[in-house]
């Protein structure tokens, strides 16, 4: 079913605003994301929106018109309305021209199975919705099995994770739990956990990586509490040539991720 909106104050105007609050995302079970390119990368990922959001100004597009077409054969909602009132509803000054409501994925540690990839994410306590999206997207890259975020991080389904993930939140598993979940879990199968460390530490470069590996990165302030380092069955050193005693935590993922890439595949 496809309807026209025209007024601010339209209850589904309002209920898509309050998505991009997380008390409201948790409350209904759906995130919204936006942009063509990344509704279609949910589509091929099997993620059809239970409700699309058009601008009435937008150029047409073949991509454009499947998705509306596999959002209305599973019975879902298709909305047309002005570019300002999408605005409002994404919160940018320069929305997309489509976006979409889709429900949330099951989270749970028992949903993941290690076995599909060689490499896995672990972030502690990342607090960056950008820096968590990063991480999303540096997993697609690298062909990581997911994403697993340990104690309190930032909201995956966030307006600015979704966007900054640039579609990988479709294609990477994610997963929530607190250490003492994760660490029962991860021993209880196969897994080496790795970290960035300067305890007792071996180069990054030529470590004795195996799979399934999970690499851990810590808080962007804080790092890893020193407990959940010594639980590491591999702790590595990336050298710091500059000023800097650190990296962004998304970047420390990348660069650590790409190495285990290359010696797993080497």
């Amino acid at each position: 079913m496809r309807r026209e909106i025209t007024g601010f104050s339209n209850p589904t105007v309002k209920y898509l605003r309050s998505l991009r609050d997380k008390k409201h995302r948790k409350r209904e079970g759906v995130f919204l994301a936006e942009g063509l390119r990344l509704l279609t990368d949910a589509r091929e990922c099997g993620h059809v929106p239970q409700m699309l959001v058009m601008a009435e100004a937008r150029d047409p597009h073949p991509l454009l018109d499947a998705l509306e077409a596999d959002v209305a054969a599973a019975g879902g909602e298709v909305i047309e309305t002005s570019a300002d009132i999408l605005s409002k509803i994404t919160g940018k000054d320069n929305p997309q021209a489509v976006a979409g409501v889709f429900a949330e994925f099951d989270t749970s540690l028992a949903a993941l199975d290690r076995g599909t990839a060689t490499i896995w994410l672990v972030a502690q306590a990342l607090r960056d919705p950008g820096n968590l999206g990063t991480m999303l997207r540096t997993g697609d890259a690298i062909g990581a099995g997911g994403l697993i975020l340990i104690d309190d991080c930032a909201d995956p389904f966030s307006v600015e994770a979704v966007r900054a993930s640039m579609g990988a939140v479709f294609t990477q598993a994610i997963a929530q739990a607190r250490w003492e979940e994760f660490l029962p879990w991860l021993r209880s199968g196969p897994g080496q956990l790795v970290a960035a460390s300067l305890r007792d530490a071996v180069p990054y470069r030529g470590a004795p990586y195996a799979a399934p590996c999970f690499v851990l990165v810590g808080n962007e302030s804080r790092g890893l509490p020193e407990d959940y380092e010594l639980a590491c069955d591999l702790r590595v050193t990336m050298p710091m040539k500059g000023r800097a005693d650190s990296l962004n935590a998304a970047v420390a993922a990348a660069v650590l991720g790409y190495e285990v890439l290359a010696s797993l595949e080497g």
